[in-house]
């Protein structure tokens, strides 16, 4: 029982630490790749598949990054699973409002065309495996990320705040965590369902790892900043304190 009121008492004070436009950030990045994956992108190359995730999902693991950098790999997986818990809140929304009769504005601007308003309904009421495939994914995807960005960051032991080891702990674990979540997402959804072959799930995870780690290579100066802004106003000390206070006092009972 006590486990759990710490458990919960760390949730508590990690949302309140954290800065809450990173959060809303996050969480609408969270929900909005995992909308967009619902839409290819053609290529016109048999080999090679994307979808439009990838213009927003970049942006999930800048956040990551940031929260990890500052308040360790289990806040930020912690922040993680809550933006999933969010998005699928969201996503319960969003299919029973597929569910409520009405119009949307496209079935006017196109004709009355009753396959535009179903094909809507569909779109934004959500598909089980869609779903299903973004939700493990990400989390898969956090856990590696975080952990990985935490793991390299503690090779740095000369400079562990300097740019050089921000850029490293970032793009190698954005790297890896990246092509993790594509292929996931490839091998549950698009190849059972959508009939993408092993190689168009490789070359989707590879090339899609490339874009979005150019995308967030071009903003981790941001990322960097905001770090660093982070650490000099202190930013997450009531978090801090208390993750020291209940260390001093496993630390206490072990001695005994």
């Amino acid at each position: 029982m006590e486990k759990f009121k710490r458990f919960f008492a760390e949730w508590r004070i990690l949302l309140r630490s954290v800065p809450s436009a990173v959060v809303c950030l996050f969480v609408l990045s969270v929900f909005s790749m995992n909308l967009l994956a619902n839409k290819s992108i053609d290529l016109n190359v048999s080999w090679l598949a994307l979808d439009c995730g990838i213009v927003v999902s970049w942006v999930a693991f800048l956040c990551m990054d940031v929260l990890t950098k500052h308040f360790g790999p289990r806040a930020a997986t912690q922040i993680s699973l809550f933006a999933i818990v969010l998005n699928l809140l969201a996503c319960l929304i969003m299919y029973v409002a597929s569910l409520i009769p009405g119009t949307w504005g496209a079935f006017f601007d196109f004709g009355e065309q009753v396959v535009i308003n179903d094909s809507l309904n569909a779109t934004f009421g959500g598909t089980w495996y869609v779903l299903l495939g973004s939700t493990v994914a990400f989390v898969a995807s956090a856990v590696i990320n975080n952990f990985a960005n935490w793991g390299i960051g503690k090779i740095f032991v000369k400079k562990p705040d300097g740019f050089g080891a921000y850029v490293c702990r970032t793009y190698l674990s954005t790297a890896v965590a990246q092509f993790a979540d594509n292929l996931i997402f490839a091998l549950i959804v698009s190849h059972f369902f959508f009939d993408w072959s092993v190689v168009q799930c490789l070359t989707c995870a590879a090339t899609g790892m490339l874009a979005e780690l150019l995308c967030e290579a071009l903003f981790s100066p941001l990322g960097f900043a905001v770090c660093r802004r982070w650490q000099k106003d202190n930013v997450g000390k009531d978090y801090f304190e208390y993750i020291n206070g209940i260390r001093a006092v496993k630390h206490a009972e072990a001695t005994k």
